[in-house]
This record gives structure tokens, sequence and C-alpha cells, in this order.
């Protein structure tokens, strides 16, 4: 009889090998975060590491995942809240969890994955991001006060680049007969280091730019070789984001501008709303981001 229900199983795709039940979270997860590492950016990479070693590691590691029930599942999400963790941390390291066990269910370790069986509003909600957006004149403003970055504010304003594409520009990318900027680099700052890969939609993009910005940034260019970064840090290399606390230049610029608290990638969606208010048309503004 047993053996008749296994081959029925088999047929049906409901068979689990209970051996392969056995294996643990931990095990699988070598595989897991490895694909990880060869399919996300540096720094989302590294967030996804940080995540597992911290969150889901110390709690699930060592369990046989035909051990791990949806219910328990659901007790360390919550508990994860109550202790203070945000939404988006609760719900990458059950991603996480999720997409490990997806490796146990393709293996026939387990018939159905238990990390997916929340239902709507057990997961945390994330509150809804508030957007900044800057008139023309703050925006002028606040360059005006960011001293030797005011070149970099105005770009980021103007025309939409994250901040990881704008520092890792060079001269030869900025073609100023046909008024536009080839984007088709981004530089990650991951810990004291950068690393530099294609733009986040790994797809290249021409950016066009106001002759007045094009002015500046002409200035920037003279005497420089073609290769040369357009917005180099002090000593060379790429340029830091700002601090986050009040010793960043980019906050004291903000506070000495009297603008809205903003982030330099707030200027992103600072530039598709005065494109839009302008007149400009809503998909190539898309295209253009």
């Amino acid at each position: 009889m047993w053996a008749s229900k296994v081959e029925t199983s088999k047929t049906e795709g409901a068979f689990v090998s209970p051996a392969r039940g056995r294996v643990t979270v931990g095990d699988l997860s070598v595989g897991w975060l490895a694909r990880q590492e060869q399919a996300l950016s540096p720094s989302y990479y590294r967030t996804t590491g940080y995540a597992y070693g911290k969150h889901v590691g110390p709690k699930w590691a060592a369990v046989p995942v035909n051990k791990v029930d949806s219910l328990d599942v659901k007790a360390w999400a919550a508990s994860m809240t109550r202790s203070g963790s945000s939404a988006t941390v609760v719900n990458r390291a059950v991603g996480i969890l999720a997409g490990i066990l997806d490796d146990a269910v393709e293996h026939r370790a387990l018939v159905v994955n238990p990390a997916r069986r929340f239902k709507r509003g057990e997961k945390p909600q994330k509150s809804p991001k508030r957007h900044v957006y800057l008139t023309e004149a703050d925006v002028c403003r606040l360059a005006e006060e960011s001293g030797r970055h005011a070149d970099l504010v105005l770009l980021l304003a103007f025309t939409g680049l994250r901040w990881g594409e704008a520092i890792a520009l060079t001269v030869a990318d900025i073609e100023f007969l046909k008024r536009r900027i080839s984007v088709h680099r981004n530089a990650v700052q991951v810990g004291q280091e950068f690393e530099v890969g294609p733009t986040k939609g790994k797809e290249n993009r021409m950016v066009p730019v106001a002759a007045s910005i094009l002015t500046r940034l002409a200035v920037r260019c003279e005497g420089r070789s073609a290769d040369d970064l357009l917005f180099p840090a002090r000593g060379g290399g790429y340029l830091k984001r700002p601090s986050y606390d009040s010793t960043g230049w980019f906050n004291r610029a903000v506070e000495r501008a009297s603008v809205q608290t903003i982030t330099p990638h707030d200027l992103r969606h600072t530039c598709a709303s005065l494109a839009v208010s302008s007149g400009a048309n809503v998909l190539a503004v898309s295209r253009m981001l």
C-alpha cells in the first residue's frame, strides 16, 4: 500500500523525498546565496547576505526544511516586528527564507513552501514614502549653498540621474553638440569601496541636458582627459555620498538654503515634477529617468 501511494504521488508530482527533507535551511542557503551574488548588484547582494546572517541564519540554518512550519514562520516574522524591525527588514528576511525553501520544493524536499503561506494583511506593511519636490528656485538656492558641489546638485535636479550614475560620469560622456549625456555606468558604494557596473536597469540611455547646465559642465571639462571623472572626490576616485547627519555637505546646504528636508535621491523626483509641470511628455520623462 505504501509503495502504491509513493508511485501515485510521483505520478501526480506530489512526491517528496524523506531523505531530502532532512537537509537543513543552512545547507540549501549556500547555493541560493551563491546564485544571488551572481544575479544581484553588489550593494543589494551585500544587504541580502547581511539579512541572512543577522535574521535568517540564526533562526533557521540548523532546521531541516521538512520541519519548517508556516505558523512558526509567521510567529518569527511577528517577533521581529515586535522587536522593532521595520517592515522592509521583516519582509526581506521572510523573502530570503522563502527563496531558499523554493529550492527545497524544486528538489522535492517539500510539497509546498511554508514561507509563502502568508494571507493578506499578515505581513507588516511599509508606510508610504513621502516624496519631496523642490521648485526651480529652491534648486537654485540649494545649488548655490552647495559650494563646489553646485554643478552636481543642478545635474541631479534637472536630469534625474541617480547618485551612482552621476558620480560615474566621465568627460567623454558629455555630448555637447547633441546636448545630451550618455549614461551607461553606475558606481555603487559598498562600505568604503565602490563597485562599478551597469546602470540599475542595465540599459544605457541618453539624457537631454539644458544649455545652462552644459555651459557649467563645459567649464568643468576644460583641460581634462576624456576618461577623467566629472565629479571626483577631493583626493581622486569616486565621490562618496554625503553623510546623512548634520555634518554632511548636502544637509548643511539644505539647511542654509531653507528648503524642505531632502536627500540627493529626492532630486530625482524633483526632476520629474519640474519636467511634467513644464509640459514635458510623461512617457518621455519616464524614459529619461
